[in-house]
């Protein structure tokens, strides 16, 4: 059945442009490149320390005991050059799925010591939804050598749309469990942030790192609290209907969580390196675009 002119802007997308999967691709195994090329010196010093921090999460869970840590370091590594051929596209077929499975053990066996970074988890569920798409159609050395230009297909369109449902899901989760807390809508009030916020810095100025400033000037503010609160709440229990019902409201949605992660930054200094580089919204924009502009130029 075809679509009026009033519904062009609904979603999902029946079809998209390789080169929109092959932009995401490249954005995020160039970003997967950059943050573990700068983390790995701190993943060679964590493996190395004493055994009883050792508690394994996820597929980590294989292990009774801690790896050799030159075998730790080698599969660190490992996972660099993969991303490298990740982003690259070079054989995607088999470098995608190999990539996306050292990633998914390189970030869970950092996360078995100590403490668990949550903030890595959207990176890694969009490594696994590229490794197996076919997101080396277009924007990859492959595409290049075979010199052809893929038709836009609903096989570039699933892929995208999945890759924006993972943090709408996410999000949608946090909402609820906001709500899930005996207080429940009281939430919105803005109190308990306001209180999260305060002790958060309070543990930082203990253990002497740094306040943000914003933090003390926000805190007498309670309107401004509750004004937060609310648009936390919107945003996030609101994210599956900026999947399912209009684009252009997605795309909305999308650069209004970039702007709360760079208010969360701004105000609790709590750093979700993917978040804030833009790149896990990416997906809702047409990054060809992109393309067509630097070949103008």
């Amino acid at each position: 059945m075809k679509r009026g002119p009033g519904l062009k802007h609904l979603a999902p997308v029946t079809s998209a442009p390789a080169a929109r999967l092959g932009m995401s691709r490249l954005l995020v195994g160039g970003f997967t490149l950059a943050y573990l090329g700068l983390q790995r010196k701190t993943l060679r010093r964590v493996v190395r320390t004493h055994t009883e921090h050792f508690a394994p999460v996820g597929p980590v869970k294989i292990l009774r005991r801690p790896m050799r840590p030159q075998t730790a370091d080698a599969l660190n590594d490992a996972t660099l050059v993969s991303a490298a051929l990740f982003t690259l596209g070079v054989g995607h077929r088999l470098t995608g799925p190999l990539h996306s499975a050292l990633l998914t053990w390189t970030t869970s066996y950092r996360n078995s010591w100590s403490m668990i970074y949550h903030t890595d988890n959207t990176l890694v569920a969009h490594t696994v939804v590229l490794a197996a798409s076919p997101a080396a159609d277009a924007l990859s050395l492959s595409a290049l050598r075979r010199g052809t230009k893929p038709a836009d297909h609903p096989r570039y369109a699933w892929a995208l749309q999945l890759m924006n449902a993972v943090p709408a899901v996410a999000y949608l989760l946090a909402g609820i469990a906001k709500l899930a807390q005996p207080r429940g809508w009281t939430w919105a009030r803005g109190d308990a942030m306001r209180r999260q916020v305060a002790i958060d810095g309070i543990r930082k100025e203990v253990y002497g790192s740094r306040v943000a400033p914003a933090a003390y000037a926000l805190y007498p503010h309670r309107r401004l609290w509750t004004a937060a609160a609310i648009g936390t709440l919107v945003l996030e229990l609101g994210a599956p209907v900026a999947l399912v019902l209009n684009r252009r409201l997605g795309r909305l949605w999308a650069l209004s969580m970039f702007g709360m992660h760079w208010g969360v930054e701004i105000v609790m200094g709590i750093h979700f390196p993917y978040q804030l580089s833009g790149i896990s919204f990416a997906a809702w924009f047409d990054l060809e675009r992109v393309l067509r502009i630097v070949r103008r130029r």
